[in-house]
């Protein structure tokens, strides 16, 4: 699964072992993936967990990483990158990024091991959207657009499932804490000199639809991922999920 190695990823992880999957994880670094798998196997004692390092934004090392797998029955499309910016500061190069990690992450992985899918009858791919590809924020509207552009995907590739028991589904994220939300908070801390509960608490509340009325934790959006992953979703396919912590305001 790609984008593993902290938050939402990593229990996604976390919850795939617990259930006895055997788990390639996926970041950047080479040291961010050594930690992770070590994180992981001291989680979940006799974890079958490996890791591959690869930069998304990267096509070379995306090609190393693809090279690198081999049969996939469950793939989990979580990377993704994101940062708060007004529309008319985002120059075509931050937009071309967001798309190449994004975007293009999922069709290359899910390009590689759908036909095999396909070939043996059963498999799982999971997109990790968010709630923002359904409501764009204004000041985000290069991650909405992005990952508005994640649901048109998935639903596209589960027209190709037909008759098989393969599955694409969505999972639609709240507002989650994060380790990169958790860096931005603490900056927003520092520059208004306020405690990081206190700016936490104070964002969280200004999204106004959110009915939990928090940031949400990784671990309440890795459930829904791991059921969709799992043989029982079978019922369960071209569908987008929410974990939304109530934000969007729609019933559907």
């Amino acid at each position: 699964m790609s984008g593993s190695t902290q938050g939402i990823g990593y229990a996604v992880a976390e919850a795939l072992l617990a259930e006895g999957a055997s788990v390639v994880v996926n970041g950047r670094s080479e040291h961010g993936v050594a930690t992770a798998v070590r994180r992981l196997e001291d989680a979940v004692p006799g974890a079958a967990v490996s890791g591959i390092a690869a930069d998304f934004a990267d096509a070379a090392q995306v090609r190393r990483l693809l090279a690198s797998l081999g049969e996939v029955d469950v793939l989990v499309n979580n990377v993704g990158v994101f940062d708060v910016r007004p529309f008319e500061e985002i120059p075509d190069d931050e937009w071309q990024r967001y798309f190449d990690v994004n975007v293009m992450s999922g069709v290359r992985l899910s390009r590689h091991a759908l036909p095999g899918m396909l070939a043996r009858g059963w498999g799982r791919v999971v997109f990790v959207s968010s709630e923002s590809g359904v409501s764009v924020p204004a000041d985000m509207t290069h991650y909405g657009t992005t990952k508005a552009a994640l649901l048109g995907l998935a639903n596209g590739l589960a027209k190709l499932t037909r008759g098989t028991d393969v599955t694409v589904n969505t999972v639609l994220g709240g507002p989650t804490y994060s380790d990169g939300v958790a860096r931005a908070v603490e900056h927003v801390a520092r520059a208004q000199g306020v405690p990081v509960d206190e700016a936490k608490g104070a964002i969280a509340a200004a999204n106004r639809t959110s009915l939990v009325q928090r940031f949400l934790e990784p671990a309440e959006i890795a459930p829904l991922v791991a059921y969709l992953a799992s043989p029982v979703s079978s019922a369960t396919n071209g569908a987008a999920l929410r974990a939304d912590g109530g934000t969007l305001t729609t019933t559907l």
